[in-house]
């Protein structure tokens, strides 16, 4: 009795073993199943790829001029609306001109005076200067006495300063009758081009103050509507690969559903810096891209959207932009192309090191092989690979966790068949 109860009592033991032996391999062969590491992949195959800056700016005429009173009235005539079309030497504006009128009668009035007065004292000066001819002629045959020769010379003397005065004043009231009249013009202004009234910021009635040397109230804007011009600001870290004759894609946000071409005209090179909440500075430059068709819904100070394509490489390799990454020596970290994130080492480095190669892994018979590459342009979803791989090559795109951080040359994958994409030529 007590041997089949020790008997039964290492059966249990036995058994129990057994099943802590069975639970270490599940356990062991679960652990390298999870060592395994689940990717997606991309065939490398030739596409085009167009590098791209983005911009966001206003559109604006190419040409634009605020008129302005150079006078000062009463607005008795205003010749156009906003939105009317308008021709260079189109009459605009009138502004009431009585005081002008007044003021420019006196003024030629005087200028009248003052020219028959000059007229007067040249002709005195003319027979002063025949006297006193006359009269030094005789002196020097002693045919007339020093005391009238002196006379004669003092006479002339006085008609020639007579007259320099005279003609001083009659230019001073000419230029004084001309300024006024010129005052008295402006009181009637004309449009200097041919464009549309895009903004008026007067009624008729209205009184508006101006002199000749300083601008004063605006009246209205006219602008040449022709020639549109979206004006972005761009990156400084992008500006440089921006140049001119670049062309342009345009959205307007006004206008949905429509993408206008441009070409860039002007690139600034003067830096607007702009801050960001307290702390981040931000250094853009202007640009300039002038729309290649005129569309008379474009307005001044709408917003828009670009596209600039600053390169173009056609037929060349190209994989996921989130195949690439890269690989530090020091600690193994990595980035990919598309976050353009890079972890930190604890410690900065002393001294400059160069930049990481970029790697992408291929899916080399179930485990991960390591290439080092060489890149050229990209475009947002695709890089361009000048060396390392070969057309038909299967690269690991997937996930960014995988090929950002996790894969080491060598590393066990599988590829999620349902997520594989593959590259689809341009």
């Amino acid at each position: 009795m007590v041997k089949k109860k020790s008997k039964k009592k290492r059966l249990i033991v036995f058994g129990i073993i057994i099943a802590v032996i069975i639970l270490v391999v599940v356990a062991f062969v679960a652990g390298k199943k999870d060592d395994v590491i689940k990717v997606t992949t991309a065939k490398v195959e030739r596409r085009t790829i167009v590098q791209t800056v983005s911009a966001v700016g206003k559109i604006q005429p190419e040409t634009s001029v605020k008129i302005s009173s150079e006078t000062s009235g009463e607005i008795i005539y205003l010749g156009v609306r906003e939105g009317d079309t308008v021709r260079a030497g189109q009459l605009l504006v009138r502004i009431k001109p009585d005081i002008f009128e007044t003021q420019l009668e006196q003024f030629k009035s005087a200028a009248e005076a003052a020219k028959l007065e000059t007229e007067a004292m040249l002709a005195e000066k003319i027979r002063a200067e025949s006297e006193l001819k006359r009269v030094t002629e005789l002196y020097k045959k002693e045919f007339a006495s020093k005391q009238e020769f002196e006379l004669a010379k003092a006479n002339f003397d006085r008609a020639v300063a007579n007259y320099n005065a005279s003609l001083s004043r009659y230019q001073q009231a000419l230029s004084a009758y001309k300024q006024m009249q010129k005052s008295y013009e402006r009181t009637v202004i004309y449009s200097p081009i041919n464009g549309i009234v895009t903004s008026l910021s007067v009624e008729k009635g209205e009184k508006v103050v101006g002199t000749a040397q300083m601008a004063g109230t605006e009246i209205m804007q006219i602008a040449d509507l022709s020639v549109m011009n979206a004006i972005v600001e761009v990156d400084e870290n992008d500006i440089v690969n921006v140049k001119v004759g670049d062309t342009a894609e345009i959205e307007v946000d006004a206008i949905p559903n429509e993408v206008y071409k441009g070409v860039v005209v002007e690139t600034g090179h003067s830096a607007i810096t702009s801050r960001l909440g307290t702390q981040d500075e931000v250094t853009n430059f202007k640009v300039k891209i002038r729309f290649l068709k005129p569309d008379n819904r474009l307005r001044p100070g709408m917003s828009c959207n670009t596209e600039i394509r600053t390169n173009v490489r056609e037929n060349v390799l190209a994989v996921p932009l989130q195949a690439v990454t890269v690989r530090l020596e020091a600690g193994n970290l990595a980035t990919d192309v598309a976050s353009g994130e890079i972890e930190k080492k604890t410690e900065e480095p002393k001294e400059k090191t160069k930049a990481p190669p970029s790697v992408v892994f291929l899916n080399d018979k179930g485990k991960a092989k390591m290439v080092k590459v060489k890149t050229g342009i990209s475009d947002k979803g695709y890089i361009e690979i000048i060396e390392g791989l070969k057309e038909g090559d299967e690269v690991i795109s997937g996930s960014f966790m995988a090929v950002s951080k996790l894969l080491k040359d060598g590393s066990p994958i599988k590829v999620d068949s349902t997520k594989t994409r593959f590259v689809k030529k341009s």
